[in-house]
């Protein structure tokens, strides 16, 4: 079911709402960016997503292909979001479940995650190993 969720930084400077539904699949990647910070996200559409506030509060960080642009708080370093710009749905935004405000641990478990090997771009597959993510 979709809802209506705000998500914050750390510091509360970066704050956004978005439209999504927490019993469709989540994803953990082992990339060497979502493997180092521990990024796990619910897709949302560009008309799903909205800045609340902290937009000038943010640092972006692209590398590689440049396709998905990381977006983080310049004060507390959390990444609340992601923009992928080059995915099979088009554009997309990557919410940081973690950020996810009023959600509790339960519902939290209950999320269905897919992983992807993003480390060997191949993301139609699992990694080997993903117990770690």
């Amino acid at each position: 079911m979709v809802k209506t969720y705000r998500a914050s930084c750390h510091c509360s400077r970066v704050a956004i709402e978005v439209q999504i539904d927490l019993t469709q699949s989540s994803y953990r990647c082992n990339c060497s960016i979502c493997r180092r910070n521990r990024f796990w996200p619910a897709v949302a559409r560009p008309e799903q997503f909205r800045m609340l506030s902290g937009e000038s509060e943010l640092t972006r960080y692209i590398f590689g292909s440049g396709r998905n642009h990381h977006f983080f708080c310049r004060h507390c370093g959390v990444r609340v979001f992601g923009v992928g710009n080059d995915t099979p749905i088009g554009t997309m935004y990557g919410i940081n479940i973690g950020c996810l405000e009023e959600v509790d641990e339960a519902e939290l478990s209950r999320i269905p995650i897919t992983y992807v090997d993003g480390l060997h771009d191949r993301w139609g597959e699992a990694p080997e190993f993903t117990r770690h993510l």
